[in-house]
Parts: C-alpha cells; structure tokens; sequence
C-alpha cells in the first residue's frame, strides 16, 4: 500500500497525536495512520486521497502541510503565534474581557464576559464536540468547554472566562515550546553552504551544492564548509569535524583522506573530488538516522501512554461521581452556597480541568528527543528512546579488542641485534632495515609495521628492495636482498627449523609472553636480530576505561586474541575481567550471559566483526560511524569518531535523560494528584488549575530542553 508522510502543525501534547491518529484511521481507504507527536509527523498508509486527510486533520482542529519537506523553517515566537487561527481569537477574546473587567456596569461587563468566552472558547469546544463525534473520546478541549459552559450557568462568569482565555493560552505556550524542542534537530542542516566552487577544465564556477554529483572536483577555501563528502586530491589543512565526529581538535587532512559534508576548513585551501551523492552524506545519514530515532518510542514513554488512557477517563468518573454523591447521599450543597465555599458542582467542574495528562504524557518524549538530537550534535547516535533507556541502565560494559581498545593495526616495540646489549640503538636499526628490504613487498599488517618504523629511523633505503620475494604461508617472507637470502619468520617458523640460538629464543619466548608478536630475521647465515611488534593501545582508551569506573560500571575484555595479549591489555587499561582465546560462538555466548545480569550489559566493538555480539547485547556500541556505513546500521549507539573518547559522555547523558524523566513523571504526578485533593476539598479555583497544569507542562518542557544547552566537562557531552 502506499504511503504518504505529512507534517501536523498545532499539537501540544502527546494526546492530540493520538486523537490525529485515531481520526485519520477512521476514513475510508486509510489502512494505518501513525502520529509521533516527538516529530509532528504523521504516516498514512492507504488509498485516501491528501485532500481527504487534510479536511480530517483540520476538522480535528489542526493543520497539515503537504506531502512532507524534511524540515521546517523555524519561526519566532510573535510570528508562531499569530499565524494561527485560535491565537487571534485567543487575542480577541482577551481584549473583550478586559474591556469587560473595566466597565462599571454590571450587566454591560457581563455581557462582554460571555463575549469573551464565546469567541476564545469557540476553537477549544468545537475540537472537543468533533474529536467526541470522529473518534467516541472525551479530550481536554470537551472537558474544559464543559467546565466553563457550567461555570457560566451557575453564575461564575468571570472565572469561566479567565478558564478559557488561560487555557488557550497555556495551549500556545505550549504548542510554541514543543514546536521549539522538534526543530532543535533542524540546526544540523544548516551545517551545509547554499553554494560550493566547482573545478571545470581548471576553471572556478560558483554552483548551488544541490547541483553536485559524484565525481565533481571542488576548491574548498580556507574557513569554508565543506559540501559535499569527498576525498581530497590536492592540498593540506587541518579540518574541524565537531559536528560530525564530536571531536575537538581539527583534524590533518592531505591526498588521500576523507571529508565530511558540514565540517570547517582550516587555514589551507584543498582540493576534493565528491565521492557520494547529496542523500548518501554523512551528514545526511546522522540527521535522518537521528530523525528515525525520534519516531522510535520509549519503553517508559507507552507505559505512560497507557496510564494516561486510564488515568484521565478515572479522573472524569471521579469529577462527576465528587458533583453528585455528595448532595444525592449526605446533603451537601450542589451549587455554591450562599455563605461562602465552593458547592460540589464547581468542585467537581475543577477535576475536569484536572483531568488533562498532557504534562504527564509529554514527559518521557521531550526528554528523549532532547537527548538524542544533543548526542547527535556531539557527533553520538542513539537510535531511539529504547536504546537511550537501556544505555542509561547499564553498569557493565564489554568490550572487544582489535580495533577497539586498540589501533587494530601492529606497531614495532622493538629491534635489537642478538649481539647488542641496548634494544633499538643505532646498530640495531641494520635488522630493522634489512628486514624493510624483503617486507616492504608484502602487505601484511606485520609488514607495514616494519616498513613504518624503519622509515620513522630513517634506514628505509639502507638496502636495495628484495628480489624473488616469497611469502611462506603462514611462517614469513623471504627474498634476495643484495644476493644474499634474508628471511623474516615467526619464531615458529624457527622452531620447526633450529638455526636460531638461545638467546634469540628467550627473546622471542619472553616477547610472546607479554602478547607482543616477535620476528626472526636471518640474513643468510644465521639468526641475527629480533623485532617484535604490538598492537598499539589506543591513547584515549586508558582514560575511557578509568572515566567509566568512576561512573560505577564495571569492564570486561571479551577477545578471540591469545591469553598474553589480551591480558596486557586488560593490565595496560585496569580492566575488570578478561576473556581471551574466544570463538565467535564463545563471545556471543559470554555477551549473551552478561546481559542476563540487572541492567543488562552493552558490548562495545568497532562493528566490523562484532554484529552477533553487539545484537545480542542489551545495547549494542560502535565507533567509526564517519567512515564506516556498517557500523552506522549495525549497533544502538555509534561513535561518529574512530574512538571511544565519547561513550563516558555518552553513558552520562542517558543517565541524565532517565534522571530527568523520572523527575518530570514524579512531579506531574505530584501535582495532578495535590490539585485533585485540592479540588474535592474545595480549595482551588478553576483558573488556578488551568495555571498549575499549564506551569507543569511548561517546566516538563524546560526541564526536558536543558540537555540541549547543558554541556560536559570532558566527552564531549
């Protein structure tokens, strides 16, 4: 069936998502209708024509823009507001009242009084009339009509007045503030320039960077965004990537490396050929994976979507069971009496106004929405409000290896000739370059280790390149460097042949206990040095791991690597518990165990190899995002940077978000409930609790938008 995507426009809280929904699914040919109310996003799936939706949306009493654009100009606060209908019978009812409170004449005041109410309370009790008409439900719009139609007719003019007018104005506050928090997503798009500088034929023309493709050659100026993703071709700078990667510090780019659409040129001028289309953007993909991740709700959020269905029908029983028990069963006054006091009606008129759950129910989802655009302006994605729950939650953290806690790629620790007493000196460095001579035809990982650090001491073109190079499967490489056989092997290798002395083997033995990889180098007449290599820690991952603790989670290593290496890790790190020598089948088994535990457990891998573990985790974590599409559709949470130095941050601010969450439930409990044994005591006024609810929701809001503006001291977050 096929599906159409519209913007509703005037919701104010989550329960006018659901009577949208609930109306829409009603019509002839609509086979499912879906409203986030975190996105104002409404999904039709079905034959109904637009014209259709439309007139049902706005019978509802709001507005539907067309067939959706994906994002919205955002608007001040005056031009937000006047632009609606209700709002300028909101600013007429106003004025009428007024003029109605300064008359001297009673009945002229009176008059103009029930002026006010008519004209400002028109919008609110035609949506609650059409909503119990279209979908058979009672919505705060009825039940505040009712409230201040009988508030009139026992005399309560004034007060059922300034019940409308501070409703209909609360609904503005709060229809402007939830609009607000949705566009806060909307900041990413302007990270990208109207126009770039396109290289034809050497010459510069100034186009719109909607008009690039795949294969353009741009000039990228210092200071400039960058348009499009691309690879540069000329040129160096160091290129600001916060908004992608969440890094601080610039980054070095030169030929050869990749660029994100939305980052800052440095101060040198490059040249770039566009690798992806527009809609294949890095940038492009954070803000609609973030998008997507809005719509996706929170558990915490459909558990109060149901109280919320139970609670307000509960609360209009209790308003008319507190107007009639009592003077039916104990002779209590109905209308307010004459001596003072509040009859039992207008307590009961009280608990409908009470009844609105639209702090309660929009507590969870302004939260979640705030939390997971501010991670994904730190270059964080959360993908939706389970995994933001989830993550909050947890206290232990697995993590793989290879290319997480470390480099993934081997780096040499050190050489020495088996003749020399200091590793690394001077005359060492002949091991080191005559073994570059055979490696530097090789493309093992092993190999570009060697070839790197001779080149680093500067011995890279000490000896010719190797002729006849072979590669010993599994065992090493050899080749004739200046006529003379050289081979480079394992320490296997060696064993299997013994022409290697004792020393040389306590050096190897000795390498292969600390989890270093050690290499024989025989240059034709015996085993003359040593080099071994390591796969290099990551700098950020020491301090990741002790921020972590201090956060109270506890680590593990889970690797398929062998005992020595893994536990020089887990020693280097502080780590709490390693498991080494796994299989594929055993990681997800361990993961799988450990997300048994109270709060689950989140695997932390760079989504290359880790999607069993990661999808078994209670919430799976990669990195590299930036470059890697894998990991982007693999894991819950991605690490937009190749790094873990923003999961502390990360961790931290789903905690904040739960915080804040539970905060914002409590206290709309708080007060619902304060204001209804208040109102069956006969205390409050029908304007005080039009105020109360509106101030609630407002702060729900407020205490729900700081996360935007709240920033951390370290990660990033």
């Amino acid at each position: 069936m096929p599906t159409e995507t519209y913007l509703i426009e005037g919701m104010d809280c989550a329960d006018c998502a659901l009577h949208i929904e609930q109306g829409v699914s009603k019509l002839d040919g609509v086979s499912h209708a879906r409203v986030n109310f975190s996105t104002a996003v409404l999904e039709v799936e079905g034959s109904a024509p637009p014209e259709t939706i439309r007139r049902r949306v706005e019978l509802l009493g709001y507005r539907l823009t067309d067939p959706i654009t994906p994002h919205r100009k955002k608007t001040g606060f005056p031009a937000h507001m006047i632009q609606q209908p209700k709002v300028r019978l909101l600013l007429a009812g106003a004025a009428l009242f007024g003029l109605g409170m300064l008359v001297d004449i009673p009945w002229l005041g009176k008059t103009l009084q029930l002026a006010a109410l008519a004209v400002a309370g028109y919008p609110i009790l035609r949506s609650g009339v059409v909503n119990l008409w279209v979908n058979r439900t009672f919505n705060i719009n009825l039940l505040t009509g009712l409230a201040a139609i009988g508030a009139a007719l026992i005399g309560e003019t004034t007060e059922a007045a300034a019940l409308i007018l501070l409703f209909s104005l609360a609904e503005m506050l709060e229809d402007y503030a939830t609009d607000h928090s949705r566009h806060a997503l909307d900041d990413l798009s302007t990270l990208l320039p109207e126009q770039a500088v396109r290289l034809v034929n050497g010459r510069e023309e100034l186009v719109p960077v909607s008009a690039l493709q795949a294969g353009d050659r741009l000039l990228i100026r210092p200071g400039e965004r960058i348009p499009m993703d691309g690879e540069v071709l000329a040129g160096e700078s160091e290129i600001n990537q916060a908004a992608i990667t969440g890094e601080s510090l610039p980054a070095f780019k030169s030929h050869g490396a990749q660029v994100y659409a939305g980052t800052v040129n440095g101060s040198g001028a490059l040249e770039i050929h566009v690798t992806h289309p527009a809609e294949e953007n890095v940038l492009g993909k954070i803000i609609q994976l973030a998008a997507d991740a809005q719509a996706k709700r929170a558990p915490t959020e459909r558990i109060i979507d149901r109280f919320a269905r139970t609670y307000t029908p509960a609360v209009v029983a209790l308003a008319l069971l507190t107007a009639v028990l009592p003077p039916l069963l104990w002779g209590a006054p109905f209308l307010d009496p004459a001596s003072g006091g509040r009859g039992w009606l207008y307590r009961g008129l009280a608990l409908l106004v009470i009844s609105c759950p639209c702090a309660l129910v929009i507590s969870t989802p302004v939260s979640i929405l705030s939390g997971i655009t501010a991670a994904a302006r730190r270059g964080v994605l959360i993908k939706g409000g389970a995994a933001m729950e989830k993550l909050g939650r947890v206290r232990f953290l697995a993590f793989d290896k290879t290319g997480t806690l470390t480099s993934g790629l081997p780096v040499v620790s050190m050489h020495t000739r088996l003749d020399c007493d200091s590793p690394n000196c001077t005359e060492c460095d002949q091991v080191l370059a005559l073994a570059s001579a055979v490696e530097r035809r090789s493309t093992h990982p092993l190999a570009h280790a060697v070839v790197s650090a001779a080149g680093e001491r500067g011995v890279l073109d000490a000896f010719p390149p190797a002729e006849g190079v072979q590669v010993l499967a599994g065992l090493g490489v050899q080749g004739e460097v200046n006529g003379t056989t050289v081979t480079v092997g394992s320490h296997r290798m060696f064993h299997q042949t013994p022409t290697h002395s004792p020393e040389a083997c306590r050096i190897a033995t000795r390498a292969e206990e600390k989890g270093e990889t050690p290499m024989l180098i025989h240059d034709g007449e015996g085993v003359c040095g040593v080099i071994t290599a390591a796969d290099e820690i990551r700098p950020e991952s020491a301090a990741v791991i002790g921020e972590l603790h201090r956060l109270g989670c506890r680590t593990a290593l889970l690797t398929g690597d062998h005992a020595a290496a893994a536990q020089r890790v887990a020693d280097a790190l502080g780590m709490d518990n390693v498991r080494s020598s796994l299989l594929p089948a055993e990681k997800l088994d361990a993961i799988r165990r450990l997300a048994e535990m109270p709060g689950g457990a989140a695997m932390v891998g760079d989504g290359i190899n880790d999607a069993p573990a990661l999808a078994a985790a209670t919430v799976g974590i990669t990195m590299g995002g930036a470059a890697s599409a894998q990991a982007m559709d693999t894991a819950d949470v991605v690490l937009m940077a190749d790094g873990l130095g923003q999961l502390p941050g990360t961790v931290r601010l789903s905690r904040r978000v739960r915080t804040i969450i539970m905060q914002n439930i409590a206290f709309s409990l708080a007060v619902k409930l304060g204001f209804v044994a208040l109102a069956v005591a006969g205390i409050t006024t029908l304007w005080l609790a039009v105020l109360a609810d509106t101030g609630v929701t407002l702060l729900v809001i407020a205490n729900g938008m700081r996360l935007l503006i709240r920033q951390e001291k370290s990660g990033g977050n």
